[in-house]
């Protein structure tokens, strides 16, 4: 007698399902284990064939950074990263500001480090601020005797600054050194969005308040001119005098005017590598043979090779900083507070409202941690995040742990709120700040549907289900709106009057969504003092009443998971074909406009409210 079951209809899909789960496994383990075995594989042989790194007197340590500076790494995919690396698309890279200061300073008590080779050619914008940072640390390097050398076919704005702190610049005869000064420039789409038939609506607070501009005009307010020329001109100002000292010329000399440069030019016979070295701007004109010998002779060969005797800032840096950043007494915690502040958890090198308020909670409770610092690096964002992290930061300091805000390269709006409640605030003169303001915003197309035929329609339970986007909102909803915006403003500076010991009137002066240099701000007293991270450490210790301490990071941990997949994939890298990461420039475009969708679909606060600079991007 047979015993084979009829083919139902539910037997039919649990067959289906059970082949496709198969497959499904099938590709997965296909894909994953040999990645897997190629970073086993890739791991055993760097550990065979991995030669200790060598340092003999007299080299040159040469501090080729490849990124964006950033005060915090933040968390990229794995694969992805593989992906880009074995492309050798390196657009995204990061390197610590930490790291980078470590190794300068590290060297400049190194008896084998004589010199610093300064290569930037991939260095890209990383805030005024930070890089001043790594200046004062080049400066202590020179102080101990030693030399710097900056040497690149061209240097923009950002590279520049940094070279010249260099005691001799050496630039390719075919090169150039591009200095524009700063400028705020934007597109404004108030008459595209009425041709379109689109229906802004704007909630907001604040004169200077300018995020919403484009949305409404057509070119930028006076209120809005003046405020980013009065900012600019502050940074830049600063920029030219570091370079007017630095170089020995003289301050209006920096960026020539377009007259004067055609002046330079002709003098240089049009070669602008010519006209950089009659203007001061480089010492001496080299081509990448002239400057290896020149090198060569200066330190001596190297080994092996052709080149002199060098060792790159990844290599030194895995030579002197400890493996391990063990905590044995009392430690100043430091909580990196980076990028748009969104709801929620974010990735690690983000800000989250809840992320970081754990992050901050984190240091609450742990015993070794006496004071915390935390370092800002933010235009702002949700209003809700916003004071869902102050709220943290006041319950650590109702448990006796004095904060003191380090801000980077800005710190503004949001940054500015959650850095008002702390016990002190730093910044640098050139951290964009202030932007104390709020504002709403949404467009609305139903005048838009209408025009090609098309309305919404239907019932609710009330008023309140009748707004949306392809609605509108009535003029009673938008009043609701605008107090909800008003009161927001209101507790903004009411906030900062509480905190600063300013009154009411003296934050509204300064407020209204204006953007302030860090220099200005502490005229303003929006901000204690200007310094950088060290002294935001050292004045946290000395609220803790501490002499020896620590400092321990505190932030995201990664799970075992993504260390274990982050590390094969890290170590497979090399071995991945060049065909495996192709991307078409069709591909690369879509990606563009893909991140701005994102960006704009991150801006999640519950009550559509954002203190968010917009100002400081440029």
């Amino acid at each position: 007698m047979s015993t084979k079951k009829p083919l139902t209809t539910k037997n039919t899909l649990s067959l289906i399902w059970k082949v496709i789960n198969f497959t499904r496994q099938l590709i997965i383990n296909i894909v994953f284990f040999p990645l897997v075995l190629i970073g086993l594989i890739a791991f055993i042989v760097a550990l065979s064939t991995g030669d200790e790194i060598k340092l003999d007197e007299g080299t040159a340590l040469l501090l080729n950074l490849n990124g964006r500076i950033v005060d915090q790494k933040r968390y990229v995919d794995p694969f992805e990263a593989t992906i880009k690396e074995s492309q050798g698309d390196k657009s995204d890279s990061e390197v610590l500001l930490s790291d980078v200061l470590y190794v300068i300073d590290n060297a400049s008590h190194d008896k084998r480090i004589d010199s610093i080779v300064l290569e930037l050619s991939q260095l890209r914008g990383s805030g005024i601020s930070k890089l001043e940072s790594i200046g004062q640390a080049l400066e202590r390097f020179k102080k101990q005797g030693k030399s710097i050398f900056a040497v690149g076919n061209y240097f923009d704005q950002n590279q520049y600054l940094l070279a010249s702190y260099a005691d001799r610049v050496y630039l390719n005869p075919q090169g150039s050194v591009s200095l524009e000064g700063l400028g705020r420039y934007r597109l404004y789409y108030k008459s595209a969005l009425e041709k379109l038939k689109i229906n802004t609506h704007i909630f907001r607070v604040g004169t200077f308040k300018s995020a919403v501009e484009p949305y409404i005009r057509d070119d930028m307010s006076a209120a809005a001119k003046k405020a980013n020329e009065v900012l600019l001109n502050d940074i830049w100002s600063n920029y030219e005098t570091i370079i007017s000292q630095n170089r020995q010329i003289d301050q209006n000399d920096v960026v020539l005017t377009p007259t004067d440069f055609l002046t330079a030019l002709d003098k240089a016979e049009g070669e602008s590598g010519q006209m950089a070295l009659n203007t001061k701007l480089v010492d001496e004109l080299a081509t990448p043979e002239q400057f290896r010998l020149s090198m060569i002779e200066k330190v001596g060969k190297a080994d092996s090779g052709t080149s002199y005797k060098n060792i790159e800032f990844s290599e030194y840096l895995s030579l002197v900083k400890p493996k391990h950043n063990i905590v044995l007494g009392d430690a100043v915690g430091i909580i990196v507070a980076k990028g748009t502040i969104l709801n929620g958890n974010q990735p690690a090198g983000t800000i989250g409202g809840k992320s970081t308020s754990d992050l901050l909670r984190q240091a609450r409770f742990d015993r070794q941690i006496k004071a915390v610092v935390l370092r800002v690096d933010s235009p702002g964002g949700s209003a809700f995040a916003s004071e869902q992290i102050r709220q943290e930061l006041l319950a650590l300091k109702e448990a006796g742990k004095p904060v003191v805000v380090s801000m980077g390269t800005y710190a503004a709006s949001g940054g500015y709120w959650i850095s008002a409640s702390s016990d002190y605030i730093f910044a640098t003169p050139t951290t964009l700040t202030g932007s104390i303001g709020i504002f709403g915003m949404f467009n609305t197309i139903e005048d838009s549907l209408a025009s090609i035929g098309v309305f919404s329609d239907g019932v609710g339970t009330s008023e309140w289900t009748k707004a949306s986007s392809t609605r509108g909102i009535s003029p009673q909803i938008k009043a609701v709106i605008q107090k909800q915006v008003d009161r927001g403003y209101h507790n903004f500076i009411s906030l900062v009057a509480k905190e600063r010991e300013m009154t009411l009137e003296q934050v509204d002066k300064v407020a209204q969504g204006r953007v302030w240099s860090g220099k200005k701000a502490l005229e303003l007293g929006l901000v204690d003092e200007l310094g950088d991270l060290d002294k935001a450490v050292a004045k946290a210790a000395e609220f803790a009443q501490l002499k020896n301490f620590d400092t321990q990071i505190i932030q995201k941990q990664l799970t075992a998971e993504e260390l274990i997949i982050q590390e094969l994939f890290a170590s497979a890298t090399a071995y991945l074909p060049k065909s495996y990461a192709s991307t078409s420039i069709l591909e690369k475009t879509f990606k563009k406009w893909a991140n701005s969708i994102e960006r704009l679909n991150q801006f999640d606060d519950p009550k559509n409210m954002y203190m968010f600079c917009d100002t400081c991007n440029f």
